[in-house]
């Protein structure tokens, strides 16, 4: 059976620039509570004592600056020698503080480690989809987009070429999509993946696709030519392709 395929685009739009990933932003109260921490390592309940007293006068004396008041640094400070404080308080005597002992560091550690690895997936995904979009436009200006099976992930490249080309939705790449959806074309192949397809890619696609799945049963080996009104029709009344691809798709149960 002849799958539904619309006619290619003959002239692409531009791609935008990539932007580079922003830096991660600097956080001074996590600097705040290191640096006290490093001070502190070996010290003794009344070594820290000390230093909170201190710190307890640097902040009255902040206080009377106007242009602190947005400091985070030094009130940063000042509550971690009170919890450094009270830790040892707590402690046996003659216990000295060892920030690799302490629990809620470790616990900080071990949760900046879980999204410093975050952020690295994240940007290998990012790079990914960037060459995967690469890939793509190159193959469209090609001619040969149709002849390419999609593959898990390639609903977030439609997204980035979205945004390359300035939100402006490609018809031949939503075309292609919608065509492997209903042909089960690729990655598509898995139940699973045409379900998670449905919460990723935009209703008239979507649309699209349902109509060109009735539309093929209704008229098997149809050329391909005369269904490029699908599209259309899936972009501009989607409700009213939605609803006929509902009842072609009703018929066809009924009939079988």
């Amino acid at each position: 059976m002849t799958t539904p395929w619309p006619p290619r685009r003959a002239a692409c739009r531009p791609l935008a620039p990539r932007v580079a990933a922003p830096r991660e932003p600097v956080d001074p109260a996590r600097i705040a509570r290191r640096v006290v921490r490093r001070r502190a390592k070996g010290m003794d309940a009344g070594a820290v004592a000390a230093a909170l007293e201190d710190a307890r006068f640097d902040a009255r004396q902040a206080s009377r600056h106007e242009d602190l008041a947005d400091d985070v640094r030094g009130p940063a400070e000042l509550a971690e020698w009170e919890r450094i404080d009270q830790l040892l308080a707590a402690a046996p005597t003659g216990t000295v503080y060892d920030p690799d002992t302490d629990d809620v560091v470790r616990a900080e550690l071990a949760a900046e480690a879980a999204a410093a690895a975050a952020r690295e997936a994240e940007l290998r995904e990012a790079a990914r989809v960037a060459a995967r979009a690469d890939e793509l436009q190159a193959l469209r200006e090609l001619g040969t987009l149709e002849q390419t099976e999609p593959r898990t992930g390639d609903e977030a490249v439609r997204d980035e070429l979205t945004r390359r080309a300035g939100g402006y939705v490609q018809a031949d790449v939503d075309a292609w999509l919608a065509h492997a959806l209903a042909a089960h074309l690729g990655h598509y192949r898995d139940p699973a993946a045409r379900g998670e397809a449905a919460g990723l890619l935009t209703p008239p696609l979507l649309t699209h696709a349902a109509l060109l799945t009735e539309l093929s049963h209704l008229a098997p080996g149809v050329d391909v030519d005369q269904l490029a009104f699908a599209a259309r029709l899936a972009t501009t009344e989607p409700e009213a392709a939605g609803a006929l691809a509902d009842f072609l798709a009703r018929v066809r149960s009924e009939a079988s």
